[in-house]
């Protein structure tokens, strides 16, 4: 059951890079390095049994490759919503929100956009 993710995750993967070459060569925003998220090596671990190196090989490109689509996602709202969310005590900030401009702060996002 754990696979049945392995179709859209293969779905994801190819529309985000579709997205992640075009939009970001439209826009000049710079490139994610893949290979700095996705990392499969653990299959190569002597000790694992066949089954471990497969669980192995599913876990390293399923979470680089979200990871990965975080970091794109990161970047698109970096350029084109530098903008906090309205404070929630329940609301996790992810941490490339540091620099972005306070929610309902209109002065700094007119003197952001000049």
């Amino acid at each position: 059951f754990i696979y049945s993710m392995l179709i859209p995750l293969v779905i994801l993967d190819i529309w985000i890079e579709t997205y992640h070459r075009v939009a970001f060569a439209t826009y000049g925003v710079k490139y994610i390095k893949r290979k700095s998220y996705i990392k499969i090596d653990r299959h190569k671990l002597k000790y694992l049994t066949f089954f471990e190196k497969l669980n192995c090989m599913y876990c390293g490109y399923a979470n680089g490759l979200l990871n990965y689509s975080c970091a794109i996602a990161a970047e698109t709202e970096k350029y084109w919503c530098g903008i906090k969310h309205k404070y929630d005590e329940n609301f996790i900030e992810p941490q490339h929100h540091a620099e972005f401009i306070p929610y309902d702060e209109e002065d700094a996002y007119i003197k952001l956009s000049e």
